[in-house]
């Protein structure tokens, strides 16, 4: 339940982003929150509002359901989105709510390389979610840490390019709300496939 709900605010972006005008100045969310509206983004601009206030209702179920916490992640996430879509509704530029996925994959690539060093038990951090499944060596979770690091760095480069560089941003849109998830699935499936001799069996 709580996984399905993470996929939310997703969802409602891409509603608004498909269906709302470009040239849209009239929207009832842009009127909601006193936007004049851009020029020719305004589906970006209602879909970002969307976003906001849906993820803030979302994580809002979420710490109660959580027993009145979020996790790590989760507050980065919604940071995150609060202040580039802010950001973004305030100067009418879309710019920085595509900046905001880029530097997110980012930041969560610096966490899984930099967890060997500064965790408190020295531990990789994908052996922190990984632990109870899979038995590896010391360099195994090593290395398995850093193709994490690199999925997440992959993952940046291609919001950029679908934001910024690939025919103008057109597909940039379908790739926020489906090709993340996308490409994140297919690494977790190809990693369970190449490390399934080593998953602890039912007795570990």
């Amino acid at each position: 339940m709580k996984a399905l709900l993470d996929f939310v605010p997703l969802i409602i972006f891409f509603y608004l982003y498909k269906t709302v005008e470009p040239n849209d100045t009239n929207h009832p969310l842009l009127k909601l929150i006193g936007s004049a509206g851009g020029v020719d983004n305004n589906n970006i601009l209602v879909a970002t509002t969307g976003l906001i206030i849906s993820m803030l209702v979302v994580y809002g179920a979420l710490y109660i359901m959580q027993k009145f916490r979020l996790e790590k992640q989760q507050w980065i996430v919604l940071f995150m989105t609060v202040i580039f879509g802010g950001i973004t509704l305030m100067l009418s530029d879309d710019f920085y709510i595509k900046l905001k996925a880029a530097l997110l994959n980012l930041v969560f690539a610096g966490a899984f390389i930099l967890s060997p060093l500064f965790s408190k038990e020295r531990k990789p951090l994908i052996q922190r979610l990984f632990g109870p499944i899979f038995d590896l060596t010391e360099k195994g979770w090593l290395k398995l840490n850093y193709a994490w690091a690199a999925m997440f760095t992959l993952m940046s480069f291609l919001h950029v390019f679908f934001a910024f560089l690939y025919m103008n941003g057109k597909y940039w849109g379908e790739f926020t709300a489906f090709g993340d998830m996308i490409v994140m699935f297919s690494f977790i499936i190809i990693q369970f496939i190449v490390l399934r001799k080593y998953f602890k069996n039912t007795e570990q």
